[in-house]
Order: C-alpha cells, then sequence, then structure tokens
C-alpha cells in the first residue's frame, strides 16, 4: 500500500446489523408489518441492499430481530422501574400502572403501535412465539414482586387487553376506566385461590424478590 493512501476503514458488522434493526423498526413504524420489506430497510438505514439480505435473509428475520430488540428493551425498562419501587401498595401499584397505560395513549403511541404490530406478529408466524411469550412473562415477573402469582397472570392479561383497546379503538379509554380496572384486579379478594402452577421464571422472581 503507498505511503500517501490512506488505510480503509473496517467496518463493525454488529453496528450495521444494530442499523438495520433500529430501520427496520422505523420502518414498521411508517409503514407497518405490511409495508416492510429490504428495501425499504436498507434505503432508511443507508445501507446497500445487499447488506440488510446479507445479515438477515427474510422479512421474517427482520422482524424477529426487531421484536428481540423491543422486547430487550422492554424488559430494561420494567427492570429499572421496578428497582426504583421496591415496594408498593396496592393503590401505589394502580396508580403508577395507569400511569404507564395512559403514556401509550399518548406520548409514547407510536413506540406502543410497532411493538403491538411485532408481537401480534407471532400469530401468523410461530417463530416469534417464544420472544412472545417472553413479554407475558417479563410483566408477570415484575408484578410477582408485588402480588401473588393468580393477581400477577390476571393483571397482566387485563393490561394486555386495555393497551390493544387503547391503541385500535377510535377513543382510548380514560384515566378513571383504566384505574378502576386495574384496581379491580389488584385487590386481593380472599374468597380466591391466591396461587396458579407457576413457571420457573415465575419461581426465580418470587425468589429475587424476597433476598
Amino acid at each position: 500500500m503507498a505511503a500517501n493512501q490512506p488505510a480503509r476503514r473496517r467496518r463493525d458488522p454488529q453496528r450495521r446489523i444494530t442499523e438495520i434493526v433500529e430501520a427496520t423498526e422505523r420502518v414498521i413504524a411508517a409503514r407497518g408489518i405490511e409495508g416492510l420489506t429490504h428495501r425499504a430497510v436498507a434505503e432508511e438505514a443507508g445501507v446497500p441492499l445487499g447488506a440488510t439480505t446479507y445479515h438477515f435473509a427474510t422479512k421474517d428475520d427482520l422482524i424477529e430481530a426487531a421484536l428481540r430488540r423491543a422486547h430487550e428493551r422492554y424488559a430494561a425498562a420494567l427492570e429499572e422501574w421496578a428497582a426504583q419501587r421496591p415496594t408498593l401498595t396496592t393503590t401505589q401499584l394502580c396508580v403508577l400502572l395507569t400511569d404507564a397505560l395512559m403514556g401509550c395513549f399518548g406520548p409514547n403511541r407510536d413506540y406502543e403501535v410497532v411493538e403491538l404490530e411485532l408481537y401480534v406478529a407471532a400469530v401468523r408466524r410461530p417463530a416469534l412465539r417464544t420472544i412472545a411469550d417472553q413479554y407475558t412473562e417479563t410483566t408477570t415477573g415484575l408484578l410477582l414482586r408485588y402480588v401473588d402469582p393468580a393477581t400477577a397472570h390476571a393483571a397482566t392479561a387485563a393490561m394486555n387487553g386495555l393497551t390493544l383497546r387503547g391503541l385500535a379503538s377510535s377513543q382510548p379509554p380514560s384515566r378513571d376506566e383504566v384505574e378502576a380496572v386495574l384496581t379491580r384486579v389488584l385487590t386481593p379478594n380472599l374468597a380466591l385461590p391466591a396461587t396458579l402452577p407457576t413457571t420457573a421464571a415465575e419461581n426465580q422472581a418470587t425468589a429475587q424478590h424476597g433476598q
């Protein structure tokens, strides 16, 4: 190599992959799953088309990578949220979860729509279902720090339903509606059993909470 010839800059493969996955999320936000193509992602990421097909052979590969990234972000956010709130009363938990859900319908709506589209994609793509399961386990794991397993499962289902309703309906539920539903679900009912068969993830979450 000539002394005055600049050295070629080496590409960072992991950085390129991250750029492509981030671009995939932006394309889904703008066009939905139906509008996702390798060409659209390449244009959004500012990379050659061959770079996207090299790292992600199919459209489903792009969707899976985006869903994994979304779940990792979600799990990290919940862990930080719980770390700042080691103990909560039922009333406090209801209010704070209501705050989070109302944010999904307002300032965080675009992000939540992308996440929901990726989650729903698992309906027709079996390969995504393991990651979709992790969303449920992550939410339930958070709630197990504050409530019993049966209540955690019920609250997870209620929050999923409220989120879907709020994003898909012409008018999202009001704060009072959301808080009323969560209060009903999270308030202990001594007439009902407090336990359900638990998964390994739930056992781990319960153990961590007890430490």
